[in-house]
């Protein structure tokens, strides 16, 4: 209760300076985003917009995250840009179905795209966000110019991902601030401290009697929702150049889950970022960054 009361002015957007400095980048002032809602047949879906000139990228983060998530990537690569949260999760509406998975935010989201980011140069998704980002590409082809796809291939199962669900799967709610803390740098040991109160404070919210909770949907593993096998299918059909990041300290993407994926796109560009966990964007940003500057816009300065 009385670390929920310490942190009754939580600002979304108040955590830019931090986020550089933990990654050592240059501060020239906070940047300018906005926090905009998309009405997609009633359902709402939410975004932060990063600059005033049209947006230049797209980003879809993982199960359980939001659009926070990619703070130090839009920082360090200093373009217009719209990060999205998934349907179900951060400040997007909910769905009684409880169906986050990629062909319905594929559907989805490609009105949102359209709406707010229709002429991007490419779209980044991790894990979640990545299987939703080649069901897009490969129905909504006009919308992906370029596909930077990380840490995640249609090849994924429970096995592949246990320790993600063993986290993401946990406690629906905690007593404190400092037990949700505690599990949360527990199951994330590649992160930062800081890095990961921040990006709890973005992605949990205190309950009235002092509990707190996760802002996401639960997403649930049932009735064959893991069995991400005919993604392989929309993979190979893309017309889209494709570029798959994989963290090195992960084991989400098997060997074998390359070769398939270089199978099904001959001409991909697969990159390794040493020290990455699954969350690639949160471990290393800054190197995440670079590869994607330099692969949709071939310029190696991210930080430009």
């Amino acid at each position: 209760m009385a670390e929920a009361a310490r942190l009754p002015d939580y600002d979304e957007f108040g955590f830019f300076e931090e986020n550089a400095r933990d990654a050592g980048l240059a501060w020239a002032g906070p940047p300018q985003v906005r926090r905009e809602n998309v009405d997609v047949d009633g359902e709402r879906i939410s975004a932060l917009v990063w600059g005033d000139g049209p947006a230049e990228l797209v980003f879809l983060h993982g199960g359980a995250q939001n659009a926070h998530t990619w703070d130090t990537v839009a920082l360090a690569l200093g373009r217009p840009l719209v990060a999205f949260d998934l349907p179900g999760h951060g400040h997007s509406g909910k769905r009684p179905d409880g169906d986050y998975w990629p062909v319905r935010n594929a559907d989805i989201l490609a009105s949102a795209i359209a709406e707010l980011a229709p002429r991007a140069a490419g779209v980044v998704g991790m894990s979640l966000g990545g299987l939703t980002g080649i069901r897009l590409a490969s129905a909504y082809s006009q919308l992906v110019r370029r596909l930077v796809v990380v840490d995640v291939t249609p090849g994924v199962t429970l096995a592949k991902s246990a320790p993600i669900a063993a986290f993401v799967n946990g406690p629906e709610s905690f007593a404190s601030f400092e037990e949700i803390m505690e599990r949360t740098v527990r199951h994330n040991p590649t992160r930062s401290v800081s890095s990961l109160r921040r990006g709890i404070l973005h992605n949990a919210h205190p309950l009235p009697d002092g509990r707190w909770a996760w802002r996401y949907d639960r997403l649930i593993p049932t009735g064959g929702m893991l069995d991400f096998r005919p993604r392989w299918d929309d993979l190979s059909a893309l017309p889209a150049p494709v570029m798959l990041v994989l963290g090195s300290a992960s084991g989400v993407v098997t060997e074998d889950d390359v070769v398939e994926f270089r199978r099904r796109q001959p001409t991909a560009r697969v990159e390794t970022v040493p020290g990455a966990g699954h969350s690639v964007q949160g471990d290393r940003p800054v190197e995440l960054a670079r590869l994607i500057s330099d692969f949709v816009f071939g310029a190696t300065d991210a930080s430009r």
